[in-house]
């Protein structure tokens, strides 16, 4: 794989684990408030990992550390993913997937290796926001086909929303909901400024108010839904 990042140890990424988290270069949307613009419009080619230096990492680790997180950019964009991710499994650690849901043929294939344990996947605003929201057409569908795969119930998983002021409303969170009812857990995320947006337009984290009134919108059809990294 392509890899442009890596956390050696955290207690966040991955629910209930102490894992590291690899970070693959490039990503297929635009979403302007994404914070990780060295991995989508600026890689360097000094900032790469080989796999070799990560899997030599984990082998000293084991008994430390319980999972890998793969995020990105976009991991699913890596045609040699799930061999990177046998590789992790044969070491004896669990594997979490985050992805954009935009390729749901290959979600699904991952879904089925068994060498997935946890994904997280991004719901970035409603369908009917989406194209302005991620800044590339044609992606709907797709998201909807992932969003049913991960229902479906084969490996444990998550919705997730970055929100901003300017993006997101409450009955945009609402929409989102109706759309992923039935889910186990859905978080929403207030947008935090890395100052190193992908985007340049000025964008902000909702006020608590709002969030909380999105909060109650998406526990209409989310029971379990809750705020993440908000206090």
């Amino acid at each position: 794989m392509i890899i442009h990042g890596f956390q050696k140890m955290t207690l966040l990424d991955y629910p209930s684990k102490v894992a590291c988290t690899v970070f693959t270069a490039g990503c297929n949307f635009r979403c302007p408030f994404c914070h990780n613009a060295p991995l989508v419009t600026r890689l360097k080619a000094e900032d790469a990992f080989t796999e070799e230096e990560i899997l030599s990492y984990l082998g000293k680790r084991r008994g430390l550390l319980d999972g890998v997180c793969v995020t990105g950019g976009e991991p699913l964009l890596q045609d040699d993913f799930l061999a990177f991710a046998a590789k992790v499994k044969a070491m004896g650690y669990s594997l979490k997937l985050d992805t954009n849901g935009s390729f749901p043929d290959k979600l699904r294939e991952a879904l089925a290796s068994g060498l997935v344990d946890y994904v997280a996947m991004d719901v970035k605003n409603a369908p009917e926001k989406y194209v302005g929201t991620i800044g590339k057409d044609g992606f709907l569908d797709a998201v909807g086909e992932s969003i049913a795969l991960l229902k479906a119930g084969t490996v444990d998983y998550e919705f997730r929303t970055t929100v901003c002021r300017e993006m997101h409303t409450p009955d945009d969170i609402e929409a989102i909901g109706k759309w992923i009812a039935g889910a186990p857990r859905y978080f929403i995320q207030g947008f935090v400024d890395s100052n190193d947006l992908v985007g340049t337009e000025t964008l902000t984290a909702p006020e608590r108010e709002t969030l909380d009134e999105m909060l109650r919108r998406a526990q209409k059809y989310v029971p379990n839904a809750s705020l993440r990294g908000i206090e």
